[in-house]
């Protein structure tokens, strides 16, 4: 008897580490899933969009900016 209740919790912890590591890939993926749909949503922004927020952010000056908003429009 001993020895059969010895060999089921000795696989238990086997079990309870597969069961852990499942866990941590899925939390991982989920992680890199939401990551990448963010990025999705940067790449969807349009050439002015990306051109205004250059200026707002000071990237880029007036006159380069009505330069570079001109030639977009083009």
């Amino acid at each position: 008897m001993w020895g059969e209740h010895y060999m089921y919790g000795g696989f238990m912890w086997i079990f309870w580490i597969i069961v852990l590591v499942v866990l941590v890939l899925l939390v991982k993926w989920i992680f890199e899933q939401s990551r990448s749909g963010s990025s999705d949503s940067k790449e969807k922004e349009s050439p002015l969009e990306i051109l205004k927020k250059r200026y707002a952010r000071g990237e880029i000056n007036q006159e380069e900016y009505e330069q570079k908003k001109k030639d977009l429009l083009e």
